[in-house]
């Protein structure tokens, strides 16, 4: 289970910058939230069984069948769903993408049984094993070519495909069609990601039919909750765009990734997304981040529990410019000290 995570405001009062949640900052969600007070009655009923109409209402967006949709009370419920229906269909083994990455896969893989092979497989197809990708990857910003995920998709029994990020990028993704059509791909989404509403908690599945089918035998009831439902569908049917400028919104990335390259003692890694993944020299990130929210109301994610990376790891989603400047001054106070 998650045993540190972004956007922990909750441990940290008076932050006013939050650089931990890679979601985007700016999102206007005036319209939404006047929809949901008008539709509070929602909460003196239960929610339907399974969210049918808000599956229906993503088949619509994206011309795929209903039953190649399945929504879930966010991403990582997903995540927790697939390891334990592979689980129960005989699947043994569990490969994930290069590290460092997401590591609820791990965790999720093993809560039901699954042990890893430790090795991706180049040459042969593989048994009864899963194989887990992030795409755009966290916590490294990077993303694989269509092109890499379909060859793997060849070698292994089943792959799973997480673009959360999905929206944070101009590379090229997979498409909802190319899932849903091929034989052995499952792709994770998140509306949480896409809209900035992470307290809402709504992710969905892409697979095959028959894949949807396996999945939804293992799903509990009401396990979505009505207001998370009724804002999936008038974000969907209202065509919202929450990051209306991705091209000025990454350019401000690299440019925050350039004045961190800057600070003596930090390097940062490569990104095609939104987060920027940073190591210092010397210095601690659980020191970083204490220093930073304390002084400066600065809140940054400490990422040195992602498996690979060391205890001078961390991690930050761009803000707005002013922001971004502020922080880099602030890490350039601390690591002068």
């Amino acid at each position: 289970m998650l045993q540190g995570h972004g956007d922990d405001t909750y441990i940290y009062p008076g932050i006013r910058s939050n650089f931990s949640s890679n979601i985007y900052p700016h999102a206007d969600l005036t319209g939404l939230k006047a929809h949901l007070c008008g539709k509070m009655d929602l909460i003196n009923h239960y929610p339907e069984p399974e969210p049918r109409s808000l599956e229906m209402a993503i088949a619509r967006r994206y011309g795929i069948s209903v039953d190649n949709v399945l929504v879930t009370n966010g991403a990582t419920d997903a995540i927790y769903l697939i390891a334990q229906t592979v689980a129960k269909n005989s699947y043994h083994h569990y490969d994930v993408g290069p590290l460092p990455t997401f590591s609820e896969y791990e965790d999720a893989c093993r809560m039901f049984g699954l042990t890893q092979r430790n090795d991706l497989v180049e040459t042969e197809m593989t048994g009864h094993t899963v194989l887990w990708f992030c795409n755009p990857n966290n916590p490294t910003g990077n993303v694989y070519s269509k092109e890499v995920l379909t060859d793997f998709a060849q070698k292994y029994r089943l792959v799973v495909i997480d673009q959360s990020y999905e929206d944070y990028t101009l590379a090229p993704m997979m498409t909802h069609q190319e899932a849903a059509t091929s034989k052995n791909i499952v792709q994770l989404h998140s509306l949480t990601k896409t809209y900035a509403i992470p307290g809402l908690r709504i992710g969905y599945i892409v697979a095959p039919q028959h894949i949807i089918a396996m999945l939804r035998d293992n799903i509990r009831p009401w396990a979505v909750n009505a207001l998370a439902v009724e804002a999936g569908k008038w974000l969907l049917e209202n065509n919202v765009s929450v990051v209306h400028d991705l091209y000025a919104y990454l350019a401000e990335t690299q440019r925050l990734r350039t004045m961190l390259n800057q600070i003596t003692g930090i390097t940062t890694a490569e990104t095609q997304t939104n987060f920027i993944l940073s190591e210092m020299a010397s210095k601690t990130a659980a020191d970083l981040k204490d220093y930073l929210a304390k002084t400066h109301h600065i809140l940054i994610r400490d990422a040195s529990n992602f498996r690979g990376l060391s205890p001078r790891h961390f991690r930050v989603s761009t803000q707005s410019p002013e922001e971004n400047n502020l922080l880099v001054n602030a890490i350039r106070e601390f690591m002068n000290q």
